[in-house]
Formats: C-alpha cells, structure tokens, sequence
C-alpha cells in the first residue's frame, strides 16, 4: 500500500525496499508492513483482501503500534541482558516475534526506528532472514 505522503521521515525509496523485502521473504503470508518511530507510524504495506482503505488499516493498526512502541523504552534492559555488563548472556537483541493464534507480529528496531510485519501461519525461519535484510536497510 504506498501512499504519496508519509508521517514520518522515511523516503519513498527505502519504504519501497522494505516492503520488496518483506514480500520476497515472506510471501503470500504477510499481511502488512508499517515503519515507525516513538511517536508516529506509516503503514506501507497491506494485503488487498484485508482492509478497504488506508484509513482502516491505519486505524487497524495504531494500537498495535503503540503496543510495540515500548520496544524503543526497553533497549536498556535488552542491552543490560546482552551481557555487557556480566548479567545473562544472550547476545545483542536482534528482533522480536509475537506469536498468536492465527498469526505473527515481527518487530525489528534499529536506533530510533523499527518495522513491523504482520503475517498469518508460516515457518518461523523465514523471519530471521527477513529481520537482517531489513536491519542492513535501517543501517544505511
């Protein structure tokens, strides 16, 4: 779904790109593709059969977004769970996916920015692929 306008700062070029990568990795299964910063969104990508207009999706999608938002107040702690500082050591945070019943939310956070991708039923594999393609277009 483009849209001429964003919300935010994100160029026609990159929102392009991101929604090319998530279609090529994920396929007929995902559902939406929205970028976001702590305070605004653009829902750059939606399934034809899911939503009649933008507007729905926007609005669809907003609390989802507020939800996921939180993501940018906990980087501490997921630096702290790193292992930097002698605590758990699990890594640097690479991405998040929420598992539902009838689906995925993927969300990828690099700096002050992030993405989230919506899909129904799928191989979790395919979302680590999908996360780094991504990150390395956040990075530039």
């Amino acid at each position: 779904m483009s849209q001429e306008r964003f919300t935010t700062d994100i160029s026609t070029a990159l929102a392009d790109e991101l929604v090319s990568i998530a279609r090529t990795g994920l396929g007929d299964e995902l559902r939406s593709v929205i970028y976001f910063t702590p305070t605004t969104f653009d829902v750059l990508y939606v399934r034809q059969d899911i939503y009649e207009s933008h507007e729905d999706a926007r609005r669809a999608k907003s609390p989802l977004v507020d939800l996921e938002s939180v993501g940018f107040v906990e980087a501490p702690v997921r630096s702290a769970l790193s292992g930097s500082d002698g605590s758990i050591e699990l890594g640097p945070y690479s991405f998040t996916i929420r598992v539902h019943d009838d689906g995925f939310v993927v969300r990828k956070l690099v700096g002050d920015v992030g993405v989230l991708l919506t899909t129904g039923s799928m191989d979790i594999a395919a979302f680590r692929d999908a996360a780094t393609a991504i990150e390395r277009h956040l990075r530039q």
